[in-house]
């Protein structure tokens, strides 16, 4: 298992992450800066580098840190072709199967697959690895045919081989190979539309919660909030909740989006603001300032905010801001 931990862990703390998650047999990070940070901490594990090097610099501090770095283009293994180091680089060789992002196109990988072979700093046999542009889709066309082309092109090649992300390992068993990438599904969130983490059997890890800063009672016809996107058509009561997008809330949730307070469904109401939001309390039948508010977590699943928001839990998870206090508990 490749355990995915880039962008800060999904916005949950990279060394908490790699704590927890120490049974992996490595770890994989986008950038240098994230693997520092790993280091730093004291991680010895195997870390791939998923976006590679992108100079001489950067190869040279890929060395320091003993990170397997991937290979998506010809100016990465000339890299490696003029590197006169000592250390040796363990590489994964990214092929293009129909993502159209990173990676060699299926006629290129056998002359790519040559150079590195005959490159005297690269650690045995390269794995050859691919990413699946629409796992997430059970049953799609454009996944299977990934699949297919990826070992076509591979057929006969050493190295161990990487093709299925999260979506991949759940939907598309022929796609684990010898080693699974998942990432979202480590933090308890499903990777498909249809789906939450319950769904699936995972339990979320991340609660973003707060408290009731204030309580509002409002006539039938009052507003709430910048732009009165919200107008109460009765009397109503309402919490005003001390989160907002300035803590990485979404301003695009929309009125409805699911919420708890004080252990009750409640829902938001209103535009939410950098620091507060609104939340209809009117069927919550205790209610006091200070009580607790779940934003999501193991009662209000991230993926339906995100879903109210327009967005998918990836973002949400990812941009809870610094100001946020984060704990970890058992």
């Amino acid at each position: 298992m490749l355990a995915v931990i880039k962008a800060n862990a999904y916005g949950h703390g990279i060394v908490t992450a790699a704590e927890a998650l120490g049974g992996a047999d490595a770890f994989a990070v986008a950038r240098l800066e994230e693997a520092g940070m790993l280091r730093a901490a004291g991680c010895r594990a195997r870390i791939v580098l998923l976006q590679g090097v992108a100079d001489a610099h950067e190869l040279g501090k890929a060395a320091e840190l003993d990170l397997e770095p991937f290979v998506h283009q010809t100016a990465q293994i000339e890299l490696l072709e003029a590197w006169r180091g000592a250390h040796a680089f363990p590489v994964w060789l990214k092929i293009d199967s129909g993502m159209g992002r990173l990676g060699f196109r299926p006629a290129q990988v056998q002359a790519a697959a040559g150079r590195l072979a005959a490159c005297g700093r690269v650690a045995g046999p390269a794995n050859l690895v691919t990413h699946l542009a629409e796992a997430e889709q059970r049953g799609n066309a454009l996944t299977r045919a990934q699949i297919d082309l990826f070992n076509e092109v591979t057929r006969g090649m050493p190295g161990e081989r990487s093709i299925a992300n999260s979506a991949g390992l759940i939907a598309w068993p022929d796609a684990q190979a010898d080693w699974v990438r998942p990432g979202i599904m480590l933090y308890g969130i499903s990777p498909f539309e249809d789906a939450i983490g319950a769904d699936l059997g995972l339990k979320p890890v991340m609660t973003l919660e707060t408290r009731v800063l204030a309580l509002k009672e409002l006539a039938a016809g009052d507003r709430v909030g910048y732009g009165g996107t919200f107008t109460a058509r009765r009397a109503a009561r309402i919490a005003i909740a001390a989160a907002g997008y300035g803590d990485g809330y979404p301003r695009s949730a929309a009125n409805g989006t699911p919420v708890q307070v004080n252990g009750m469904p409640a829902e938001l109401v209103g535009r939410v603001s950098m620091d507060m939001l609104a939340i209809d309390v009117s069927e919550v039948l205790q209610v006091s300032v200070g009580d607790p508010v779940q934003l999501w977590g193991p009662a209000v699943p991230v993926e339906r905010v995100a879903a109210s928001a327009g967005t998918i839990a990836y973002e949400l998870t990812c941009r809870v801001s610094r100001r946020v206090r984060f704990e970890r508990r058992p």
